[in-house]
């Protein structure tokens, strides 16, 4: 006898938004910013999830954040606006009253940071314990212990063609790509990404922060690449100088750099 379906199923799954950091309020300097961002292209968000982070803002200017207005300005530009970051506990419940989220994930992140770095603190300074001498030598392994191996670094390999409409996310980890990364394909990675073939479509590397993060390919035909949320575009094509070389694109500032891999 067949077993009846259950008329719902939860299943762990994982869903990539972009930081939208707001250093005003004034949905029209947002507009504005917004446009000039996009370029005028209709779908450069693509319906994409957007997590609102107030955390730059004076108190005052956060508490008279209009979220009916900055959410409706989001959907013009095909963002769903589905959480707020950052927000003082005397504005969740308003927050929530407008159908967001709160997302305390960064603030979880902070607050393990903290304690490993409190941690690593209190270890340098407490002093090494002094051990007696042993009056009876014994042999030099004896004495010192081997160093525990450091843990490998996580690494995403996929060697097909990533296709247009594809979306391939590595979490806390490095992204290869062995095969061409198709236009209307999009590639996220915590770490960097390395893409052995040209490199179409979207590159997102450090989503989670790391501004260290890199983009590395063999020939850069992208639409977009962002290290750490900091776009940028090529609306009007790419340096003919770097056409087919392969390339690396990094963070200096506020400023995506593309160079060749002979500029290390």
């Amino acid at each position: 006898m067949q077993k009846a379906r259950k008329p719902i199923e939860i299943k762990i799954s994982t869903v990539v938004a972009i930081s939208a950091i707001l250093h005003e309020t004034d949905p029209t300097s947002l507009e504005q910013a917004l446009k000039e961002m996009t370029g005028g292209v209709a779908d450069f968000f693509e319906d994409e999830f957007a997590v609102l982070d107030i955390g730059t803002l004076e108190a005052d200017a956060a508490a008279g954040i209009d979220w009916s207005a900055v959410v409706a300005l989001f959907k013009r530009f095909r963002l769903n606006t589905v959480a707020v970051r950052n927000a003082p506990q005397a504005l969740h419940e308003g927050i929530v009253a407008h159908g967001l989220a709160i997302d305390t994930s960064a603030v979880a992140g902070a607050g393990a940071a903290n304690a490993r770095a409190q941690q690593a603190a209190a270890q340098e300074a407490e002093p090494a314990p002094v051990q007696a001498a042993d009056p009876t030598p014994g042999p030099a392994t004896a004495a010192a212990q081997p160093a525990a191996a450091a843990p490998a670094a996580n690494t995403v390999v996929i060697d097909t063609p990533v296709r247009a409409g594809q979306r391939i996310y590595a979490r806390g980890a490095d992204l290869v790509v062995l095969a061409v990364v198709n236009n209307g394909a999009e590639l996220i990675a915590d770490g960097c990404i390395h893409v052995y073939a040209p490199l179409r479509g979207r590159a997102l590397a450090g989503a989670s922060g790391n501004t260290a993060a890199r983009i590395f390919a063999a020939s850069l035909e992208a639409e977009l690449v962002s290290i750490a949320g900091v776009y940028r575009t090529f609306e009007n094509g790419h340096a003919p100088e770097l056409a087919g070389k392969q390339v690396q694109v990094r963070l200096q500032g506020e400023r995506i750099d593309v160079l060749p891999m002979s500029s290390w």
